[in-house]
């Protein structure tokens, strides 16, 4: 009986594992069964997709409107004409008076007496502005008059002697050399007169050096000086009295060398005083004739009318004219693009079906001035060119346009 259970379970085993590896068996087909039809499913689909391609490329071809429904950019144009083109340099400047004197004493300056003028005065040319200390040659020139007096009373001695002398010698009386040497003493005391009278002169002029007078008409705009200070005309804290004649006036700015070649006297330049709420045209007067070798530019100046608004040291912008181009062709330069080959645009073309394209031209530029650029090369009055929605296009792309 024991062996009959054994054999039965062993056969009940051995029935288990039978059926266990046949089920191992079912799985591993179908996982392979899903994965064939997988990859079956993917072969199709991409067959699938490369039919939808050709066929939307036929459909393409047949049907441009289908075609370019997807891409065609809205866009803006603007004729291009031509206008004259103008460059200028913008630099800063001041105003300045033609006429300015920093007085200064015609000597060494000396203590200060009396001062005849003030601050804010109109002063005309020739007029006393300071008496200084001028004892000490008023002294000199007493001392060289005493002796031009002595050297005329010795004078008319020695002429009235050489009179007597040569009377006596007429009347066959005296020697020939008391005669000579009485003609000499006068001629001598002739030739120490004239240089006490030229001494007297200087010493008349050096005591005029005492007594300061304005050289041109204007207004005292500094007056730095006291009675009993030193007058030489210049301290370290500037000119003691400054006269300043507004009558006529300029503008003056430093120029980089660069632009040397491109401007030139009679250059038109338009001055703009900020301050005052002016614009004034002129023309550049004068041109320095070398370059300051700290700001490495050179000087430029154009005259300006008087106005009383206007005053020296006064913030002035110039525009100075330095090209010029007639008929020129010439765009906006934000829509000017480039790349590895040149500066290039964007231009409208019609074709013959009425489908506008947008179409790469190449050009040469010039000059840059502000907000536009000067074309040298490339266009031509009359083209269309794209001035918005230029960005991202490319050869060739249909565009639907709109004009500026």
């Amino acid at each position: 009986m024991k062996k009959i259970t054994q054999v039965t379970i062993a056969a009940a085993l051995l029935i288990f594992m039978a059926s266990c590896g046949n089920s191992k068996k079912d799985d591993s087909a179908k996982l392979n069964d899903k994965k064939a039809e997988l990859e079956k499913l993917k072969t199709d689909k991409t067959k699938t997709e490369e039919q939808i391609k050709k066929l939307q490329s036929e459909l393409e071809k047949l049907d441009s409107n289908m075609a370019s429904a997807s891409k065609i950019k809205l866009v803006s144009i603007t004729p291009v004409t031509t206008q004259d083109f103008k460059h200028f340099i913008d630099l800063k400047g001041q105003v300045d008076a033609e006429n300015i004197s920093y007085i200064s004493p015609r000597g060494m300056g000396g203590q200060v007496k009396a001062v005849y003028v003030r601050e804010g005065q109109a002063v005309k040319k020739g007029q006393l502005l300071l008496k200084l200390d001028d004892a000490i040659m008023q002294q000199n020139v007493t001392a060289n008059r005493q002796q031009l007096e002595g050297i005329k009373t010795q004078l008319s001695f020695a002429r009235n002697l050489y009179q007597r002398q040569k009377n006596l010698w007429d009347q066959g009386i005296g020697t020939e050399v008391q005669l000579i040497t009485a003609k000499t003493n006068v001629e001598s005391l002739e030739n120490q007169l004239k240089s006490a009278q030229e001494g007297v002169q200087v010493a008349v002029e050096q005591a005029k050096t005492a007594y300061v007078y304005s050289d041109v008409s204007g207004i005292a705009d500094v007056v730095n000086i006291k009675v009993g200070e030193t007058f030489t005309g210049m301290t370290q804290l500037g000119p003691q009295i400054k006269i300043v004649n507004t009558s006529s006036l300029k503008v003056i700015t430093n120029v980089p060398e660069n632009y040397l070649t491109r401007i030139h006297k009679g250059s038109p330049v338009e001055v703009t005083i900020p301050d005052a709420n002016k614009k004034i045209n002129s023309n550049i007067s004068l041109i320095s004739q070398s370059i300051d070798p700290v700001q490495r530019g050179f000087i430029a100046e154009a005259k300006i009318p008087y106005d009383a608004l206007l005053k020296p040291s006064q913030s002035a912008v110039l525009r100075i004219l330095d090209y010029t181009a007639p008929n020129a062709i010439v765009i906006p330069v934000n829509v000017l693009q480039s790349d590895e080959t040149g500066k290039y645009v964007y231009v409208a073309v019609k074709s013959s079906n009425g489908k506008i394209t947008a179409h790469r031209v190449t050009v040469n530029i010039g000059e840059v001035y502000g907000e536009t650029v000067e074309i040298k090369g490339g266009l031509k009055a009359g083209d269309e060119i794209i001035t918005e929605g230029f960005q991202n296009l490319y050869e060739g792309q249909l565009i639907s346009t709109s004009v500026n």
